[in-house]
């Protein structure tokens, strides 16, 4: 069963291990997400429900939503997604039905996707570490410059993918293998090891990892 459920990142602290280690640990509080939608076979063609998260005004939804969420008979919710099931499990689940950060446990690894810091327009040494050029023997103005960008007459274009300046950060970045430090179910709170991506407050999207690290 791939559920996956949406949190926000509160920020990182530290915790110490049981042998006196200091970890470095993000605190997200995740959920509860509330199921919207149940999705079958026989009317979708899939098995998936959809989950929201985070209250809205309806001020600032649009009217489709506005009349989805009435249908459901459910208080508005900021952010939709959906969790694809294997067929039959979507009978496990009910509109209305809250799921919780305690389908998670101490020990468990986790993928955590949300949107990168975004930093502007930046040059290729900040935004793809490169060196630069020397600072003498006849550099003028491209100190910083990427140098060479294409062939000359074959083939007479610039090939798709070459590493330029150009927008940093703000796009959507997977951590993988984030180890569960702990669990806190009475407040919605998971502490994972390591860093996440974004800023404080932004929203996230916490899965079981698809790659498993195996223990050495």
């Amino acid at each position: 069963m791939d559920i996956s459920l949406f949190g926000k990142k509160i920020g990182m602290t530290q915790v110490f291990s049981p042998k006196g280690d200091v970890l470095p640990v993000t605190v997200l509080e995740v959920g509860p997400c509330v199921v919207v939608q149940v999705k079958t076979p026989d009317k979708d063609k899939y098995s998936a429900i959809q989950i929201g998260f985070g209250n809205v005004k309806e001020k600032h939804m649009t009217k489709p939503l506005n009349g989805h969420f009435k249908k459901a008979a459910l208080a508005l919710k900021k952010f939709l997604g959906e969790c694809r099931l294997q067929d039959g499990e979507e009978k496990n689940f009910q509109v209305g039905q809250e799921i919780k950060v305690d389908i998670f446990k101490k020990g468990d690894h986790v993928d955590v996707t949300g949107t990168s810091v975004g930093k502007g327009f930046a040059g290729v040494m900040k935004r793809h570490n490169f060196h630069g050029h020397k600072g003498s023997h006849g550099t003028h103005e491209s100190k910083r410059g990427p140098g060479s960008i294409g062939a000359h007459a074959t083939p007479s274009r610039v090939y798709k993918g070459r590493k330029l300046a150009g927008q940093m950060g703000n796009t959507r970045v997977t951590m993988l293998n984030l180890e569960v430090v702990d669990i806190k179910p009475e407040q919605n709170i998971m502490l994972v090891k390591g860093a996440v991506p974004g800023w404080d407050n932004g929203l996230v999207r916490i899965k079981k990892s698809v790659k498993v690290k195996k223990k050495q």
